[in-house]
């Protein structure tokens, strides 16, 4: 089981360990949004030339324009996994992770201790807001009390679906707060490979120099650029996306699951034994998020449409 808990979307393993059925594989492990957004196919991509610095920069200022942060804070990267990573390296410690959260929040930095809650004695606290998997939000003003006593670096991920639980804008040369931002779960295209790091100008100055030139493909910067500013189907999506889990709430609960978790983009439930439910979901092509170190959760992302919503319905209640 443990291959699976790791991160969500191994589709490509789970057909391999579990086989195809009579029906299509539906990826509900991820918290992705399963309904992409809709203007990349039209953008032409220059693969013959490298990015342009110009662009780059465009990108970085409609980033910051969505985000409602200072350009000058903002650095664009290839996924916020590398930007976790690399400031890992060099934060002050005694570095705390609130935990449960994503895993390279425990990886970031050697001697990180595992917190509870918000920890006035960590001179670096990271954590998840709005938190994976189970969709907690930490109040602004508990954030900013944070900053009062330390470093704390915020991941964001999942905040796109409701922008009032950001302090992305809070950024400044003199706050002790670092943002990660993703593009690929609330816009949908995780392939892209687009994330950003919102922190005072002297560390953006600092990573630029390590990441050096062309740090994002053509293809990231086009379809981010576009994308960031495209505010009808922006404000669309934010609408639409708490009406799909609504209806996969209903589905929950007529088979007796109550979310003690969630966001707009999945829900975690808790069951007496998640990895049989898993695996009766697996053998019938649809793949969900378990975790070893809490084996009566499964996260379930959003089904894509009805009638992926149909065969789980009929998955769940055929047990």
């Amino acid at each position: 089981m443990r291959s699976w808990t790791q991160h969500g979307g191994q589709l490509e393993q789970a057909r391999r360990a579990f086989g195809d059925s009579d029906e299509p594989w539906i990826d509900l492990s991820t918290g992705i949004n399963p309904h992409p957004w809709s203007g990349a196919g039209g953008i032409v991509i220059d693969w013959t030339r490298l990015p342009d610095a110009d662009a780059i920069d465009d990108l970085e200022a409609a980033a910051a324009g969505y985000f409602g942060a200072d350009p000058a804070c903002v650095l664009a990267l290839p996924g916020t996994e590398i930007g976790l990573r690399l400031l890992g390296e060099r934060l002050p410690g005694p570095v705390r992770y609130r935990w449960p959260s994503y895993r390279t929040h425990a990886e970031m930095a050697p001697d990180a201790v595992a917190v509870k809650a918000p920890d006035a004695g960590a001179s670096t606290l990271i954590l998840a807001n709005p938190n994976n998997p189970d969709g907690r939000v930490t109040p602004a003003a508990l954030l900013r009390a944070q900053m009062e006593t330390g470093w704390l670096v915020v991941d964001e991920a999942f905040a796109d679906t409701d922008q009032r639980h950001s302090v992305a804008g809070d950024v400044d040369r003199d706050a002790r707060l670092i943002v990660l931002r993703s593009f690929g779960k609330f816009f949908g295209l995780a392939g892209v490979r687009l994330g950003f790091l919102i922190a005072p100008p002297p560390l953006i100055a600092e990573f630029r120099a390590r990441i050096g030139a062309w740090q994002v493909s053509a293809a990231a910067i086009a379809i981010g650029s576009a994308a960031y500013r495209d505010s009808e189907w922006i404000a669309e999506t934010r609408e639409r996306l708490p009406q799909q889990a609504a209806a996969l709430d209903r589905v929950l609960a007529a088979h007796g699951h109550t979310p003690i978790g969630d966001c707009p983009l999945f829900r975690l439930i808790e069951t007496d034994d998640a990895n049989a439910l898993f695996e009766r979901l697996v053998r019938r092509s649809i793949l969900t998020r378990p975790f070893d170190d809490e084996p009566r959760w499964l996260r379930i992302g959003l089904p894509p449409h009805a009638a992926a919503l149909e065969r789980l319905d009929a998955a769940l209640a055929n047990g």
